[in-house]
């Protein structure tokens, strides 16, 4: 009876017991879960600290130099290779930018003392030169003027008709006074060479042709010279194309230009003296 009376104590004590050991395995255990958080955690901290210091070696500066990547594009050099610089020539244009050309035709009126030698007539003009800056282009042109004559002189000799032809070839400076202007005036001159012709014609019959005879004019005497001359004058012109007007070189221009040849004087035989005339031409000069 006595064995049977202590067994409800010894139940208690033993199941004390059980949760004491228990509860210590589960602390232990908790304990070392733990740590091994911890210390997997800090591993991972540093995983990322060294990818990131990996990451840091390739990648690139916040505010790259302009000048290197011009360079490295570029192939060297200072500018090499940007936009509008003409592949690192500094912004130079090259020698055909710089050529100058024009055309243009109109008309003449005698002035001076040619006005009873020459009346009114037509002319075209060529020209080509170079253009050194926006102020200054000097152009080399040739000049054909053809003018009649006047119908007194014409029955003095005793003739039907008559006509003057003037080929020049001239050095011509042009000097725009408003380089920057779509719209501006320019002064113009030049030297040169001229060879007049004055030619009186008659009429004779005939010649023939599919449609039948017709007159045909013949030169009966003609005076020429070969002399100097020069010419000088005012012009204005409309520049054409793009936004701002010193990025085009065309121009629609009208001139005139007071011209004088020093023909030999009319007490010559081959003379009808000096010759002035007025040329107003209107062209293109690009």
């Amino acid at each position: 009876m006595s064995f049977l009376r202590l067994v409800p104590p010894v139940r208690h004590v033993s199941f004390l017991g059980c949760m004491v050991v228990l509860a210590a395995g589960l602390a232990s255990a908790q304990s070392t879960s733990l740590q091994d958080a911890s210390s997997g955690f800090s591993s991972s901290q540093a995983g990322l600290s060294v990818s990131g210091l990996q990451l840091a070696e390739f990648a690139l500066p916040e505010n790259p130099d302009p000048g290197s990547s011009a360079s490295a594009v570029g192939g060297g050099g200072s500018g090499a290779g940007q936009y509008g610089n003409g592949g690192g020539s500094g912004g130079r244009k090259g020698f055909l930018h710089n050529l100058a050309f024009e055309a243009g035709a109109g008309f003449n009126a005698p002035v001076g003392n040619d006005t009873p030698y020459i009346t009114w007539g037509g002319n075209f003009t060529l020209g080509a030169g170079f253009r050194f800056s926006k102020q200054l282009s000097a152009l080399l042109e040739y000049q054909f003027m053809d003018n009649k004559l006047p119908g007194a002189l014409i029955a003095a000799a005793g003739t039907t008709s008559g006509d003057a032809h003037i080929n020049s070839i001239t050095g011509s400076p042009v000097i725009d006074l408003f380089p920057k202007k779509s719209n501006g005036v320019y002064l113009v001159g030049g030297f040169g060479y001229y060879h007049k012709s004055t030619n009186f014609n008659e009429s004779e019959c005939c010649a023939e042709s599919f449609y039948g005879e017709y007159p045909v004019n013949v030169t009966v005497a003609s005076f020429t010279s070969n002399q100097w001359g020069g010419n000088a004058g005012l012009g204005i012109y409309h520049r054409l194309g793009g936004m701002y007007a010193d990025e085009s070189h065309t121009q629609l221009f009208a001139e005139a230009r007071y011209t004088f040849i020093h023909t030999p004087a009319i007490t010559q035989t081959n003379g009808l003296g000096t010759t002035e005339l007025l040329p107003v031409t209107l062209g293109v000069r690009f």
